[in-house]
């Protein structure tokens, strides 16, 4: 008997979407096997299906936004196109003339080191794209490894901005990563995060833990008071980057819950991960906080009782 070109959608008894068909069945290994014997067959052996994260049906997992990549890429496009219009109106009206002298040291000490972590979240959204077991996951992840190359262009599109009117700014970025104390504790979680292996740490602890205190502290929180030293265009980016966060946490949070309903004892391998890394984290984002934004933020917000908000947010499906 002739197979119809979407079999393995026939049990939806509808109509296909886009979606499913661009995102089903993607991934031919979890079921099959690698077709040819090399080292890296261990390796996915040991940190893929070795996972104490386990479901009987990745396939069944569904990003909320549904999206594909033609979808992203017109979504992308409008989102870019109005961030280029605030980057154009930059260099035609001396906007970076104006700002504060006071704002200065600030931007100094957080725009330009903030590329070298926003690196990192990069390659743990790639590394977490490339061992996932489903392929609607896979396209969940390299999308946000996408996003967080967007983040990082838009960062250093603004920084070079900035050293036409300015510089000297942004001149020793590198050895503010590497040695300003305000941003150890971030960079041990970021080089930590790097070497989890196993995916479903890997995604856990970036998802869960690591990336929604990240964008609460330097997307969220450094937006606003942005706003409030009179850098507008600043607030504005990040607003747009915010966007993109809120989708990363939306397929979070639907990939938790399929993966609970599937296997209940997923939650308490969740929550383990979660008591793993949310010290860290916490730490690094308050020791950041305080050292960098309280001077330039008055009142400074209670960053913690912000983060753990965040974060209860995120984890509103694990039990």
């Amino acid at each position: 008997m002739t197979r119809r070109t979407y079999w393995h959608l026939e049990g939806l008894r509808r109509k296909p979407t886009a979606y499913d068909i661009a995102s089903s069945r993607l991934l031919y290994y979890p079921e099959r096997g690698f077709a040819v014997e090399t080292p890296v067959v261990a390796w996915y052996a040991r940190y893929q299906q070795g996972s104490p994260l386990r479901c009987s049906d990745w396939e069944g997992f569904a990003d909320p936004r549904q999206t594909t990549y033609t979808s992203y890429v017109e979504l992308q496009h409008k989102r870019e196109t109005y961030v280029d219009g605030l980057l154009a109106a930059i260099d035609a009206t001396g906007y970076d003339q104006r700002l504060s002298p006071h704002w200065l040291p600030t931007l100094e000490r957080v725009l330009a080191p903030l590329r070298y972590p926003c690196h990192g979240l990069q390659m743990a959204a790639a590394y977490v794209g490339h061992m996932a077991p489903g392929g609607r996951i896979v396209i969940c992840a390299a999308l946000q490894a996408g996003d967080e190359i967007r983040r990082i262009q838009r960062l250093a599109y603004r920084l070079r901005q900035l050293q036409q009117t300015h510089p000297e700014l942004g001149a020793g970025a590198k050895q503010a990563w590497q040695t300003d104390p305000a941003w150890q504790p971030l960079r041990r979680v970021i080089e930590q995060l790097l070497v989890t292996y196993d995916w479903g740490k890997a995604f856990a602890a970036l998802q869960l833990v690591v990336k929604p205190a990240f964008d609460m502290l330097f997307v969220a929180q450094l937006g606003q008071i942005a706003s409030a030293r009179g850098d507008e265009v600043l607030a504005k980016i990040l607003l747009s980057l915010d966007e993109d966060c809120t989708w990363h946490r939306a397929w979070t949070k639907a990939l938790v819950a399929h993966a609970i309903a599937d296997e209940p004892a997923n939650a308490g391998v969740l929550r383990a991960w979660i008591e793993r890394w949310r010290g860290p984290v916490l730490d690094a984002v308050e020791c950041f906080a305080t050292e960098v934004f309280a001077p330039v933020s008055v009142p400074i917000p209670n960053i913690a009782t912000r983060v753990e908000e965040t974060w209860q947010a995120t984890w509103s499906g694990i039990p």
